[in-house]
């Protein structure tokens, strides 16, 4: 999923491509899950080189809603620990989101050039990572929401999106996107949070790629339901050019 329009980049990785190898193989980009240290720096290295740049931006994601702010070029690639979203408005960083079933929500803003990279796993959604993160950088760039454009990255869909405890995890309001007993719509929550918070629908754009059912992606649920639970991480970066 590659959008060249408005001099940004957002592009989603699968699992194929990299030097991983086993419950990791081929392209996982996370330094968190239990492989080498030398293969996701290769592996990360072949992804700067397909996206043309020099820097990436990434967190120890913890499923909170810290929003870390990057206001100087970087010398070299971070990753900053405690945060599910990433904004700058300077070029040529690739503000990366690991994923195995989370959403990434990339935001672009093409008035005041400033764009931002978030993890909204379900927790993200009930914390509301997305409207902070707009507000954030209504404050940090005074943009607009009504002109920014959001991007929903491959992520577990509708038909594999099980909460047996959603009672307890989730607010009274996700119950209308129930699509069976236990399966909830996060794409068609994360696009109401997004419309909420100002963004026009049109504005949105969904993957609509369910990383459960495809192979061609890391999916934690998958990796739970067929073995020991251990999976790589893909990866959707946005970068300012």
């Amino acid at each position: 999923m590659s959008n060249h329009s408005h001099k940004i980049t957002t592009h989603s990785t699968d699992r194929n491509g990299g030097v991983s190898s086993g419950s990791y193989q081929a392209l996982n980009l996370s330094y968190g899950v239990g492989d080498t240290i030398k293969a996701v720096t290769e592996n990360r290295k072949r992804l700067k080189t397909h996206l043309k740049i020099h820097t990436l931006l990434s967190a120890k994601q913890v499923h909170g809603d810290a929003i870390f702010i990057a206001e100087k070029r970087l010398k070299k690639d971070t990753e900053v620990e405690n945060y599910d979203a990433l904004m700058t408005d300077i070029s040529g960083i690739g503000l990366m989101i690991q994923q195995a079933d989370c959403q990434a929500v990339t935001l672009f803003d093409p008035v005041h050039k400033a764009i931002s990279a978030i993890h909204c796993g379900w927790k993200g959604s009930v914390n509301q990572i997305l409207a902070k993160t707009i507000r954030a950088m209504k404050t940090q760039y005074n943009s607009l929401p009504s002109e920014l454009y959001a991007t929903i990255s491959p992520s577990l869909g509708p038909c594999c999106a099980e909460f047996t405890n959603h009672a307890k995890e989730l607010p009274p309001s996700f119950l209308a996107f129930q699509v069976k007993e236990n399966y909830f719509d996060f794409w068609k929550i994360t696009e109401m949070q997004l419309v909420d918070a100002g963004l026009p629908k049109k504005n949105i754009t969904i993957s609509g790629q369910c990383t459960s059912c495809s192979e061609d992606c890391f999916s934690y649920r998958r990796a739970c339901r067929e073995s020991d639970g251990k999976t790589g991480r893909c990866a959707t970066v946005i970068v300012l050019r």
